[in-house]
């Protein structure tokens, strides 16, 4: 009994200020993160919520369905939306059920990519692992370029 009574208190304090979502979706690719720690963006000027570019190889240009089949293989991954050079993804966590919206739009030879938490304050680093797991899947299939490697 006082282990159900410590895991309800722990997600209590997990979710933090957690609400439901109550309006419909609207995409926010292209909207900066909010001050909280719970969002990274390839269009972030901040560091705290900057991601690296995801540029395209000249195969991943041509292969947006492809780049679409490999957000599905994310954990916790639901295609909720998609429509020519974008899409939109429903992350749930597997322990407590938390959801993330994962977005990813084409522009040019890049790839944006925005992941945010619908609740609490901070996500523990789960959004940017998120993405960097995309990043390297991406990578292993040859769908955009490997700027780790680069040097300046």
């Amino acid at each position: 009994m006082k282990i159900i009574g410590f895991i309800t208190a722990i997600g209590g304090l997990i979710s933090g200020c957690a609400y439901p979502q109550t309006t419909p979706w609207q995409p926010q690719i292209d909207t900066p993160c909010d001050n909280k720690s719970h969002c990274v963006s390839t269009l972030e000027q901040r560091e705290k919520f900057k991601l690296a570019p995801f540029t395209l190889t000249a195969q991943g240009a041509q292969r947006w369905s492809d780049i679409i089949a490999v957000a599905q293989t994310l954990p916790g991954a639901k295609l909720i939306e998609h429509d020519g050079n974008y899409f939109h993804i429903e992350v749930t966590s597997a322990v407590f059920g938390f959801v993330d919206d994962f977005e990813v739009k084409q522009h040019a030879q890049q790839l944006h990519v925005r992941s945010i938490s619908r609740s609490g304050y901070s996500d523990f680093g789960v959004n940017r692992k998120r993405a960097q797991q995309f990043r390297t899947r991406l990578i292993e299939q040859q769908l955009i370029h490997d700027t780790s490697t680069t040097s300046n």
